[in-house]
């Protein structure tokens, strides 16, 4: 029987692989709770554009994070890409 391929959490698309984010970081109190899978790029992303306080304050959930003004020009990009792995540093905040 064949593994179905997983989906990322943020831009839904099929990927080869996914890492779990915690909506909530572990920083800010986060540990036990909800997470989501995401692919390598939207991860990267969510951490570069956004920090772990306003994830925590202002993102707590996959439907605010999907609305999240910062990350709108970037998920238009990645919908329509074909990428499993792109390179960004986090932003010092």
């Amino acid at each position: 029987m064949a593994r179905a391929q997983p989906q990322c959490g943020l831009c839904e698309r099929t990927v080869q692989a996914t890492s779990r984010h915690h909506l909530v970081p572990r920083e800010e109190g986060g540990r036990y709770g909800p997470t989501v899978d995401l692919c390598q790029p939207c991860h990267s992303s969510v951490h570069r554009f956004l920090t772990n306080r306003e994830l925590a304050r202002q993102y707590p959930t996959v439907e605010a994070l999907r609305a999240a003004e910062g990350l709108q020009t970037y998920l238009s990009w990645i919908r329509k890409q074909r990428v499993e792995c792109i390179t960004n540093r986090r932003g010092r905040h």
